[in-house]
């Protein structure tokens, strides 16, 4: 299992970077904001891209998929442009209202004006 929430970021924006040149950060949200690892719960997640797509979703899953079984969690992605994230209110809102924006190479940072 990952030692950290912030061990999955990093792994996570590793990846994404590596395949997407669009990758703009992430939000965490939900319980793991504490920075704690939680049994049973998942790593909710909203992933920022200029573009957003079947064939993005396609690339995305297997990568997630990976890093699931190597670090034993579970990670809920939501990937999103910054138009879609906008209009899909209610995660935005608790995003918003909690989450901690990771920029594209892992690091806690202001989220940027969406």
């Amino acid at each position: 299992m990952a030692n950290s929430v912030d061990e999955v970021i990093a792994k996570i924006t590793f990846a994404f970077n590596r395949v997407f040149s669009d990758f703009k950060g992430l939000y965490l949200f939900g319980i793991h904001t504490d920075g704690k690892l939680h049994p049973d719960e998942d790593i909710e997640i909203a992933a920022i891209f200029d573009i957003e797509d079947k064939s993005k979703r396609e690339q995305i899953w297997p990568i997630i998929g990976k890093i699931e079984t190597e670090m034993d969690v579970c990670i809920d992605l939501y990937p999103y442009t910054p138009e879609s994230f906008k209009q899909d209110e209610e995660i935005y809102d608790e995003v918003m209202a909690e989450g901690i924006f990771y920029n594209n190479k892992g690091q806690r940072d202001a989220a940027p004006a969406i």
